[in-house]
């Protein structure tokens, strides 16, 4: 094990429910339309990869507002507004980090590990969650690579391809840490080992693929993982 990488949304921060799904609501609402995604509509929506991609599901099968003549100049619109009131929620402090994080990158920056965030979200939201709630010493220390940076979407294992090519390192020398199966099935597919922290919308998911699951990497005196105990997994795997 010679890199930690972590997914962003549901592992650095559980952002689904009260955060993105909040700012979609926000900004469907800024754009004066009549919808609002509520918390089991938004845990069926979130089997699609990415924001934008999760808009033209939703409008594709529900039906396009009359002002959306042009799709992909809308939702690039829509999505704009959705990722500034996103980023206004975590500069607000509303979303605190899992317990676990900082402990866990403190951690691998002491033992002079790589680091990275791989994700599907805004990268502009993603960097924001990194430098505000970690702090921007620890953010020196993280490659990021999020949204458009990859063209395909988890469970495609691009993003993640990517980040190998970036550290220079091959997939079994990498630990991910994901929350949801589509995270999985990526990091997998690009040869990398897995471990789960399950988040409010993913605990009935299946990870049978996962090197571990655990509820969350906890603080003292709750403390589930620690970086020796994702060296034994890569170890034993």
């Amino acid at each position: 094990m010679k890199s930690l990488i972590f997914d962003c949304d549901g592992v650095l921060v559980d952002t689904e429910r009260d955060g993105h799904r909040v700012a979609f609501n926000r900004a469907f609402q800024q754009k004066g339309l009549d919808i609002e995604w509520d918390v089991p509509l938004y845990g069926e929506l979130l089997k699609i990869a990415g924001g934008k991609e999760r808009m033209r599901h939703y409008f594709d099968e529900r039906g396009w507002p009359p002002e959306a003549a042009d799709h992909d100049e809308f939702l690039l619109q829509l999505h704009k507004i959705k990722t500034d009131l996103f980023m206004q929620i975590i500069e607000d402090g509303l979303l605190p980090l899992r317990p676990g994080v900082k402990r866990l990158v403190d951690e691998a920056i002491v033992d002079g590990m790589p680091l990275a965030v791989c994700s599907t979200s805004n990268e502009r939201a993603v960097t924001q969650v990194v430098r505000t709630l970690l702090g921007p010493i620890r953010r020196e220390k993280f490659l990021i690579l999020a949204g458009d940076a990859a063209s395909k979407k988890k469970p495609d294992p691009e993003i993640y391809l990517l980040a190998k090519k970036h550290l220079g390192l091959d997939g079994g020398d990498c630990m991910v840490i994901e929350d949801s199966r589509n995270g999985l099935l990526a990091a997998k597919a690009a040869g990398m080992r897995c471990v789960i922290t399950k988040s409010s919308y993913t605990q009935e998911e299946d990870f049978r693929e996962a090197d571990a699951v655990f509820s969350e990497l906890g603080d003292a005196p709750a403390i589930q993982v620690t970086l020796e105990a994702l060296k034994k997994i890569a170890a034993a795997s």
